[in-house]
């Protein structure tokens, strides 16, 4: 058999015609380099199935295309399209509550499949927390593509004098780049575009390893992007009839820019460097292809933030038939605008402030248009290949209007970048070189990685298996609920057929918790997930399960997480010997705050610990393995018993418990609940009660015992 690959990319809006590129900031190069890879890996004889996964859209707004469950894009590949968060579109930040959802959706699909895919392939940050909770749930290799990091934004945001709560707010930086960091501690092979990502931004990280890291520069299509003379007189009649409205002179060289209308691109500074040099506005046209729009009072904040500069800069320095920035394009015009722009001995020009590879960079090479571009990211790498232009410090108008009027003013110079660019991209940078590296390189790193083999294993067969499931937490529900007696009853009056078990959350041992739960005469309970999430007991059986614990026991270093956290002393203390276990170190806060927590991950994560906090009932702290916790063990349980997430129910009433609510399983949260729960009514299998029976309305609710 072939091979069988699953790419995930979640956000903006993605089909496998017509690409609307520039859209929004959601929807750029990132979008045409997942699509053009898995068409490309599609047409390798090695491969029998690509399938690309993506959200699932029901808005009027946007094409009727975004809502097909499933799309061929050839005779072996398509693109699947899940449901998870709202049904309208929405922007990329608004979909990390319901990330848990889709990896949910996606493992359960998996294990209906007749193979496993070879590998997962994440693109950015929000597939890449989802591959990772996919690759360790079902021992899948992973591998992970940021195409933009969270930390560098937000270095290049505070360095732009924006306030971090803003920036919070605006694009939940603390959470992309907390999922960068559960990516790339799960992460086989890292793919980056060029050595800077790697040196510069990736090795920020703490879970960056080198050894993972493979540099394989995108490819571009040479049947769509190339040199030869204009197609058409028809093409450039369509072209001079585009920018016609805006140009005086339609002759003119133009300084061609095709990005997003978004601030990292950084346009109003090209305008603003245009504006002040008389010898660029006698010589050039400037030709701004941003994206497509209707009405600018209509976009984005982001959006009209850019658009609205570039209108004052227009008319700043009076540029009017000088400067184009038609409203609307055809994706399929772009290869022919790169010609129009070379046909006239135009540049291409990329201001942008970081520019991690620079896929227009090629386009513009392949086209035969030499490049003026910013020096940082990508370009460095594209252009001590291709030797097609210059490199300039884009946060200096003064070098960057020097290096503008010195790359137009030289013909023969010119010339000899235009066929550089050519020959440059055919021999380092087609989309045949790009698979075949890909394809070699994913092989000899992946193939001896074998997905994890789900039997019974030590579960005793015995054991009885249910169909549904219901967890209760031992030391904060079950032990202060006022309703003991009526919900000892309701489960003996349904858990005597064993089709409905129940399962015990606790952060005790397996000895103290059977202890305490004899105490309240409750029916025997199937499942005990014991300290923290780290050890799962079967029924009346003493040996932990096995699998788990080997699962979860990768890179753990219990001394190397006391020693991070030692000089916390003012903040922490050990916990007594009773309370710590071999895959747990449990802590008590001195003082309740709500800084502790981000400060116990940012040491954990700096010190390159694979290793995770959570804080329960506000005081206490647990550390375990990167990979464990209550969440987690519960879906090992329903991996290991065949049990659909649906038939699970948990209840989860406590600060800390936020964790058991996202993602399939279905919710009951008690009237009198942690407050910091609040914030959870969104998701969909979640019932809230209001009264003291508030479990018992929320299985009446969900008719968790009907139909058994």
């Amino acid at each position: 058999m072939g091979l069988r690959l699953l790419h995930l990319n979640l956000h903006g809006l993605i089909r496998s015609h017509d690409l609307e590129l520039g859209r929004d900031s959601d929807t750029g190069g990132q979008t045409l380099y997942v699509l053009e890879l898995v068409k490309g890996l599609a047409s390798r004889p090695e491969v029998e199935k690509v399938e690309l996964i993506t959200r699932l859209i029901n808005d009027r707004r946007v094409s009727s295309d975004y809502s097909n469950p499933v799309e061929k894009i050839s005779s072996c590949a398509e693109i699947i399209r899940l449901p998870f968060g709202p049904k309208r579109y929405v922007r990329k930040e608004l979909l990390w509550p319901y990330l848990d959802d889709l990896a949910d959706q996606i493992v359960q699909r998996l294990q209906k499949e007749v193979k496993f895919p070879d590998w997962i392939h994440a693109h950015y940050a929000d597939a890449g927390y989802v591959g990772a909770l996919v690759s360790r749930r079902l021992g899948l290799p992973l591998v992970f593509t940021g195409h933009s990091l969270g930390r560098e934004k937000l270095r290049r945001l505070l360095a732009a004098g924006i306030d971090h709560d803003q920036i919070e707010q605006t694009y939940s930086i603390s959470k992309r780049i907390d999922a960068e960091e559960l990516a790339l501690a799960h992460s086989n092979l890292l793919i980056t575009s060029t050595k800077q990502e790697s040196d510069e931004q990736y090795a920020r990280y703490g879970r960056f390893s080198a050894k993972n890291i493979e540099i394989i520069p995108p490819g571009v299509d040479l049947h769509r992007f190339h040199s030869t003379d204009f197609n058409s007189k028809e093409e450039e009649k369509e072209l001079n009839k585009l920018f016609k409205p805006f140009l005086r002179d339609l002759n003119l060289p133009p300084l061609l820019a095709i990005s997003r209308a978004v601030r990292r691109k950084n346009i109003p500074a090209l305008i603003e460097t245009f504006g002040r040099s008389s010898i660029l506005q006698q010589r050039h046209n400037l030709v701004l292809i941003l994206g497509c729009r209707e009405d600018s009072r209509q976009l984005e904040k982001q959006q009209r933030e850019v658009f609205q500069q570039v209108f004052e800069l227009v008319d700043k320095y009076n540029l009017y038939g000088k400067v184009a920035y038609p409203k609307q394009h055809k994706r399929e015009q772009i290869p022919s605008i790169y010609r129009w722009a070379a046909n006239r001995s135009g540049l291409f020009v990329n201001p942008a402030l970081t520019e991690p590879f620079g896929l227009t960079l090629l386009e513009a090479a392949a086209s035969g248009l030499p490049t003026v571009t910013t020096d940082d990211g990508g370009p460095r790498d594209i252009l001590s290949r291709c030797e097609n232009g210059l490199l300039i410090d884009v946060t200096d108008l003064e070098a960057f209007r020097d290096g503008l009027e010195t790359a137009g003013s030289n013909p023969s110079l010119w010339k000899t970048w235009s066929n550089n660019g050519v020959e440059g991209v055919s021999r380092h940078f087609s989309w045949d070189a790009h698979v075949c590296n890909y394809i070699a390189l994913m092989q000899k790193r992946l193939r001896f990685l074998a997905p994890r083999d789900w039997t019974l294993g030590n579960i005793k067969k015995t054991t009885p298996i249910p169909q549904k499931l219901i967890f209760v937490d031992l030391d904060n529900y079950l032990e202060q609920s006022k309703c003991l007696s009526k919900f000892r009853e309701e489960l003996k009056n349904h858990l005597l057929n064993r089709n409905i078990q129940m399962g015990i959350l606790t952060g005790r041992s397996i000895k103290a918790a059977r202890h305490r739960y004899a105490e309240m005469q409750l029916p025997k309970p199937a499942v005990w997930v014991c300290q923290a999430g780290t050890e799962i007991y079967y029924s009346d059986e003493n040996q932990s399960d096995i699998f788990w614990q080997d699962s979860i026991s990768v890179d753990w270093n219990r001394k190397g997480i006391e020693k991070v956290l030692f000089d916390l002393k003012d903040y922490l203390e050990l916990q007594s010997p009773d309370h710590q276990a071999p895959y747990k170190v449990s802590y008590l806060l001195k003082e309740h705050s709500d800084r502790i927590l981000p400060l116990v991950r940012k040491r954990l994560r700096q010190a390159g610990v694979a290793a995770s906090p959570h804080l329960k009932c506000h005081w206490y702290l647990d550390v375990v393995p990167l990979r464990a916790s209550r969440s987690e063990a519960i879906r090992h349980l329903a991996l290991r018993w065949g049990l659909s997430l649906e038939k699970v129910l948990v209840v989860a009433s406590q600060q800390g418990d936020a964790e058991l609510i996202r993602g399939l399983t279905t919710s009951v949260i008690p009237f009198d609940h942690d407050a910091s729960l609040d914030g959870l009514r969104s998701q969909q299998r979640v019932f809230f009660s209001d009264s003291q029976d508030g479990v018992l309305d929320g299985l009446k609710y969900f008719r968790f015992f009907k139909g058994h």
